[in-house]
């Protein structure tokens, strides 16, 4: 299988959604909203994608200052194409664009635990998420 493996091409909403779709990261992206799925991608800074035959197959989709701290938003590769090791080459990569003190930071799905401490990742238990619908207390 040949991979093409990109960094910052553009991508399209539908490429971006139908991707999202095949791998399962669907259920958590609000992926009917069209503008919010723009959005993702237009402001992210730092995307690298995989390809085969221009169909794209794997997204590591992140916001960095690239210094310090980068943030993989979404990491999603076809189911069909998983155990292939193409999330592992698009962290890689990833990590390539990267200062040498720039961490990489991300929040697991609970059935991904696993594969993130296998591939080198350390547990952070002090993530702390404020939902969109919630409101900082005063």
């Amino acid at each position: 299988m040949n991979i093409e493996y990109k960094i910052n091409e553009s991508i399209a909403a539908d490429q971006f959604v139908e991707l999202l779709k095949a791998s399962t990261l669907g259920e958590r992206r609000p992926i009917d909203d069209r503008e919010c799925m723009e959005g993702v991608l237009s402001n992210s800074n730092l995307i690298v994608s995989a390809w085969h035959s221009n169909r794209l197959v794997g997204i590591a989709r992140s916001v960095t200052d690239f210094h310090y701290a980068c943030y993989l938003s979404d990491l999603a590769v076809s189911l069909e194409y998983q155990k292939s090791g193409i999330g592992r080459r698009l962290q890689i990569l990833t990590q390539e664009q990267l200062g040498p003190k720039c961490k990489l930071i991300l929040i697991a799905a609970p059935a991904a635990n696993h594969y993130y401490e296998h591939i080198g990742f350390q547990n952070n238990p002090r993530c702390w998420v404020l939902e969109r619908e919630s409101s900082i207390s005063s």
